[in-house]
């Protein structure tokens, strides 16, 4: 062995996509030094066949071969001039920044609505004056209603939650000199309290049942 002509790792280049190993890498890399384009063609497709025998599992993914053609182009530092059967991925398209997301607004003091809120707000106000806003502004109403009083109290006055929406809509949604009430507490928290009823229920017979376990039955 010739210990002189050895090579380090960290003397190669560096693998872009180190699951395909560097055998892959090397055909590739000939694959690009190739210069009859026929040729290069026929090889790529080659290529393209030994990338998914290393990844059998994923046969059967929708895209799977669009997914190992633009691998091939990023192993090949988008140096491979190639017929694709699909659209070729660029560099600049790989670095292209994704759109920012939008994230949920929070209202620290009114956090008991939940962040989905403002998008139902949002909603009413783009309607058009009506019945059907007005129907939307109280359903609205009667969800922070909701919220309040799992979050909060068993009662709260009408007049806190129409207060708090008028602020959260930037005036634009104002319920505050409505002479309609919202629904009671009872018949929002109805759900909640069957609920409660069965889960204590089932509390009950648990605990009868340890509480006899092992006593003797005549």
């Amino acid at each position: 062995m010739d210990i002189y002509n050895l090579e380090y790792n960290t003397e190669r280049p560096k693998l872009i996509i180190p699951e395909y190993g560097r055998h892959l890498q090397k055909m590739i890399d000939d694959a690009v030094a190739i210069e009859d384009v026929e040729e290069r063609n026929k090889v790529a497709k080659a290529i393209i066949a030994v990338m998914g025998n290393l990844q059998p599992h994923l046969r059967d993914v929708p895209d799977f071969q669009h997914k190992l053609w633009d691998q091939l182009f990023i192993i090949s530092d988008f140096k491979l001039d190639v017929e694709a059967p699909y659209p070729i991925l660029t560099k600049e398209k790989l670095e292209e920044r994704p759109e920012p997301l939008k994230y949920p607004q929070n209202f620290p003091k009114y956090r008991f609505y939940g962040n989905n809120i403002k998008r139902m707000i949002d909603v009413a106000i783009s309607w058009e004056d009506g019945d059907l806003k007005t129907g939307l502004t109280y359903t609205i109403a009667n969800h922070m209603k909701k919220c309040y009083l799992n979050w909060n109290k068993d009662t709260v006055e009408d007049k806190a939650i129409y207060k708090h929406l008028y602020e959260l809509s930037d005036g634009k949604l104002d319920l505050q000199n409505s002479a309609e009430s919202l629904s009671s507490a009872t018949d929002l928290l109805k759900g909640n309290n069957r609920k409660k009823y069965h889960n204590t229920s089932s509390n009950s017979k648990k605990n009868y049942r340890n509480n006899n376990r092992g006593k003797k039955r005549y």
